[in-house]
């Protein structure tokens, strides 16, 4: 199998690390891989293979001739109707995803994803993380709309990667739940990973992840409340599972338990959840930055289904 030649320069997040740390952040790849690259020689700067205990330089540049991956099929670049880019600049590129499209490939979709979309329609993106990966700093759910950050250098990817880690992305939600909300406020620390008999889904598990979700109700409907969601960690399926947890899953979630027959009377066939806001300070020029974007057209129409007072 060919095997790619990336080079890269090295990003002042990185600065006097050593060099088998500082790879497995840029790259993605496990240190157990770049050791491994070390050793073999596949790893060089001015032409001479380096050694483990070596530390980088910012803007020094190194050649990493990258293992094989397990997949070689190439990122279908495929454009994608409905993405709008919400925020464009030489450093990030923040869009607006539409339901039915994952973040990036993965084993068994076949779908759309935003990496390709944005390959397709000629946005360079990072190569830092795994190749399928570059550049995706966050994720949203394939049946989750709004707001997306994607790196497009790599100085972005491993500031914002820095930041998402230490709870500097400020995220707001708006989920709407089944039954009403009591206490309308309040915060859900419930530690999540995968369930413990069906792999597809998550749950709260004693020995999970710490995962904490804060929540705001906005308005009660009649058998439903539309909620304000702030994370500050950022758990698969976070929100779904720590609401379907307290008996309130999101209107349309029947993975987490939601009444098929009240989605299908709200013409709800996904999750009823929306990244709605990120505010942050941008990863390389520090100016603060706050984003939005709009509901779609299927999460306005259920709303106003239960403003009509159509739904019982």
């Amino acid at each position: 199998m060919s095997r790619e030649l990336r080079t890269l320069s090295v990003p002042e997040g990185v600065e006097g690390e050593r060099i088998d740390s500082a790879l497995t952040r840029v790259l993605g790849l496990s240190r157990t891989a770049i050791v491994k690259l070390l050793e073999d020689g596949d790893i060089r700067t001015n032409g001479q293979a380096m050694q483990k205990s070596e530390r980088v330089l910012a803007g020094q540049v190194i050649e990493v001739l990258m293992p094989a991956p397990l997949n070689q099929d190439p990122i279908p670049l495929t454009p994608l109707v409905g993405l709008t880019i919400v925020y464009n600049d030489d450093d990030i590129v923040v869009i607006d995803k539409p339901v039915g499209c994952a973040a990036h490939p993965s084993p068994g979709w076949m779908g759309p994803t935003v990496v390709g979309a944005l390959l397709a329609a000629g946005y360079t993106i990072s190569t830092s993380g795994p190749a399928e990966r570059a550049g995706v700093v966050h994720r949203l759910d394939a049946g989750t709309s709004g707001l997306m950050i994607i790196a497009k250098t790599d100085a972005a990817y491993l500031k914002l990667k820095d930041m998402f880690r230490n709870h500097e992305v400020e995220k707001t939600y708006h989920a709407l739940v089944q039954g009403h909300m009591d206490p309308s406020t309040g915060t859900i620390d419930a530690p999540i990973d995968r369930h413990p008999k069906e792999d597809h889904r998550f749950a709260v598990v004693a020995t999970g992840k710490e995962s904490i979700t804060h929540y705001e109700v906005i308005e009660y409907y009649r058998s439903v409340s539309l909620v304000k969601v702030e994370l500050e960690t950022g758990r698969t399926h976070q929100i779904r599972v720590h609401f379907s947890a307290l008996s309130h899953p999101l209107v349309g979630d029947t993975t987490y338990g939601a009444d098929p027959v009240l989605g299908k009377k709200m013409q709800m066939s996904r999750p009823w959840l929306h990244a709605l806001e990120l505010r942050f300070n941008h990863p390389v020029t520090g100016i603060p930055l706050t984003l939005r974007a709009p509901y779609p057209a299927d999460l306005q129409a259920s709303l106003a289904l239960l403003s009509e007072a159509v739904l019982p």
